[in-house]
């Protein structure tokens, strides 16, 4: 599969969608729940508040936020795969007492109204976007003045650097092996080529300043496997 390919990209998680949690958990260790924990820690989003979750997938940092801003605050949560958006919504079916709402839009362009949110997220879906740098104009339109945004994906380590040989030898043999066996080996293996497509961190502070962010503060997460980019309009 071509990295970057938006179309092959939405075909990838409408496939994978009613075992993408599982796999998620799965492959993991449950971890990520804890990363996103920790990317909402440093971004304290307060009650009454209305944030954003873009490339929101089945809802699991969608449903964190709106639970965080709860009462008096809402969620919106955007997605191109149409069919993560239908699971989704069915797990918020669970907590009716959340004001929280899906769309399934393109997260390169929303059409939602510039300087109306008071934070976004961004989880794994940066990477997988046809041009980073427009995700994150399109981020900086959405957000209010003096607003945080946070985005959370894989680290694009140094080559050969230990990190990186440690993230190569477990996507490719824990992460794919695992994967085929659900017939998803094909999927899973897309993921070790877009990291390598992907901005270093480094990259990723220059690129969210040349946007016009005040602050760009990029985090390392699980040993330098993940990162996370911490954003101030």
């Amino acid at each position: 599969m071509k990295p970057k390919d938006p179309i092959l990209v939405k075909d990838l998680f409408d496939s994978v969608s009613t075992r993408y949690d599982f796999l998620n958990d799965l492959l993991s260790l449950g971890m990520h729940r804890l990363w996103k924990k920790q990317l909402l820690k440093w971004l304290q989003p307060s009650k009454g508040e209305k944030w954003l979750d873009l490339c929101c997938g089945t809802g699991d940092l969608s449903l964190h936020l709106a639970r965080l801003v709860y009462p008096g605050g809402s969620t919106i949560g955007v997605d191109f795969s149409g069919s993560q958006i239908f699971l989704a919504k069915k797990r918020a079916h669970v907590e009716p007492s959340l004001s929280i709402s899906w769309l399934v839009r393109d997260a390169l362009n929303t059409s939602l109204p510039s300087e109306s949110f008071d934070g976004v997220v961004m989880a794994y879906g940066l990477r997988n976007l046809a041009n980073a740098e427009d995700g994150l104009k399109e981020i900086y339109r959405l957000l209010k003045s003096g607003s945080k945004a946070g985005i959370l994906d894989f680290n694009h380590a140094k080559e050969g650097s230990k990190t990186s040989i440690f993230q190569r030898i477990y996507l490719r043999n824990v992460v794919v092996p695992i994967a085929s066996i659900m017939g998803l080996g094909d999927e899973y293996a897309y993921i070790e080529e877009s990291i390598k497509c992907f901005p270093y961190g480094s990259l990723q502070e220059t690129i969210a300043t040349k946007v016009g962010f005040n602050q760009a503060k990029y985090k390392l997460l699980a040993g330098g496997q993940m990162g996370a980019l911490i954003l101030t309009k």
